[in-house]
């Protein structure tokens, strides 16, 4: 992966981004489109897929779902057979849950608080939909109850339409939502930043922007500190330059995309090399160190709330995996990509 003029590849590409937000799809994607359309499973179909997923997990019984013969399951990067795994221990449905149906990609994306032997956990799934089928289960179980209580209680659903004169198209909001892991990755405070003001993000059940500070307690000063906080906005901590030492935001898969809200939901991975990448200069010159202090990788699904060409909110759920670990659905090379990529097209 070359990080050398990153940036300003990202900056480039900015204008268009924003030339483009509210445009047509491209050739490529419509064509993609079509082809996808030929498996005539429409939101509904979709959403019902997913439902009855969920309800055949719940009852450990996997022939409960309508799937392929030669359909493909995979359990936080490792694949098994399905009622194995999660299939064996979970326990019931928590009050979290955010559907999100791409008929154009033939796919529908999950994320939900769950019960695993009754402890609450948060699950992400993917499925790859054949012929009104199941194909593809992708599934990344994130066991904290700390993580699914935190969401039960924000209890965002992200559940409201966006006008249809306002809606991007699916290769737009792509875009615009990769530009947020383009801005993380090697950080340096002056990356395209495409967030609202009332920009949110929510990781592992907890808030993670615009936390309001302690009471007899001083807000940090993004130009002095040392550390990104969580009482910055999402603006305040990209332009702090401080979340540097992410050094690979890799295999970045846009599984599912929904116009209708304004949803991108994605696939990735965070690494740390660690080593003498934890030191770097802000973009005031300062010489500071942090992050992990041995190679580090986070595993994540991640959602994105896009309108009008801003994220407005981001909610993931991340696991501590084994450092360069491969998700289980990409090549080796794709895995090391700091590329997205969704419908067959490479951003």
């Amino acid at each position: 992966m070359m990080h050398i003029g990153r940036h300003a590849a990202v900056r480039a590409a900015c204008a268009a981004v924003a030339l483009c937000v509210l445009s047509a799809a491209t050739p490529v994607t419509l064509a993609a489109s079509a082809a996808r359309a030929a498996t005539e499973c429409d939101r509904t179909c979709l959403e019902g897929l997913v439902e009855q997923y969920l309800g055949a997990l719940f009852a450990h019984d996997p022939a409960r779902i309508s799937a392929t013969a030669d359909v493909r399951f995979t359990e936080n990067g490792q694949q098994l057979e399905l009622g194995e795994g999660l299939w064996r221990t979970v326990s019931g449905k928590g009050t979290f849950h955010l559907t999100v149906p791409d008929v154009a990609a033939g796919e529908v994306a999950w994320l939900g608080s769950i019960r695993e032997a009754d402890t609450p956990a948060m699950l992400a799934v993917r499925l790859g939909v054949r012929g009104r089928r199941i194909a593809e289960v992708e599934t990344l179980v994130q066991r904290s109850d700390r993580s699914a209580l935190g969401f039960e209680k924000i209890g965002y659903r992200w559940t409201e339409s966006i006008p249809p004169a306002e809606r991007a198209s699916r290769d737009a909001l792509v875009r615009v939502a990769n530009l947020y892991f383009s801005g993380i990755e090697l950080n340096d405070g002056k990356g395209v930043y495409p967030f609202a003001p009332d920009c949110n993000r929510i990781e592992n059940g907890t808030f993670t922007t615009n936390v309001p500070t302690p009471p007899g307690k001083t807000r940090p000063d993004p130009r002095t500190a040392n550390m990104y906080s969580a009482q910055w906005s999402c603006l305040e901590q990209f332009k702090s330059g401080l979340i540097h030492f992410v050094t690979r935001v890799r295999d970045r898969r846009f599984v599912a995309v929904d116009p209708e809200r304004g949803i991108a939901f994605a696939f990735g991975f965070f690494d740390h090399d660690a080593g003498d990448t934890r030191t770097f200069q802000t973009p005031d010159g300062r010489t500071v160190s942090a992050g992990p202090k041995q190679p580090w990788t986070w595993e994540l699904a991640e959602t994105f709330r896009v309108e009008r060409g801003k994220i407005h909110q981001i909610m993931a759920i991340m696991n501590h995996v084994e450092y360069g670990m491969n998700s289980g659905w990409s090549t080796w090379e794709q895995g090391r990509s700091d590329h997205a990529r969704y419908l067959g097209q490479t951003y």
